[in-house]
């Protein structure tokens, strides 16, 4: 992502839909079709569909977690708790 465009996103209000935007870019279309999220505290609460989508999600977190502090500012996700819905 270019970094003008994180400049902006991470300067714009934490709100559910960019909680969802940063997600969606973070993970791809793939894996955000499967999941839905929402941040408790420092915590993103991910939901997925099923225990592949659920383990696609745990295989990575630093990976995304490093991609999610890229577009909101670092600390703002502090952990990932993956559930299946």
């Amino acid at each position: 992502m270019p970094d003008a465009l994180a400049t902006v996103l991470r300067k714009a209000p934490l709100s559910p839909e960019k909680i969802a935007f940063a997600w969606r870019t973070a993970v791809g279309p793939s894996v955000d079709r499967a999941t839905s999220v929402g941040l408790e505290g420092t915590t993103l609460r991910v939901h997925a569909k099923d225990a592949q989508w659920r383990r696609e999600i745990e295989d990575s977190p630093g990976l995304i977690r490093a991609r999610l502090d890229a577009l909101l500012g670092q600390g703002i996700v502090r952990s990932l708790d993956v559930t299946i819905d």
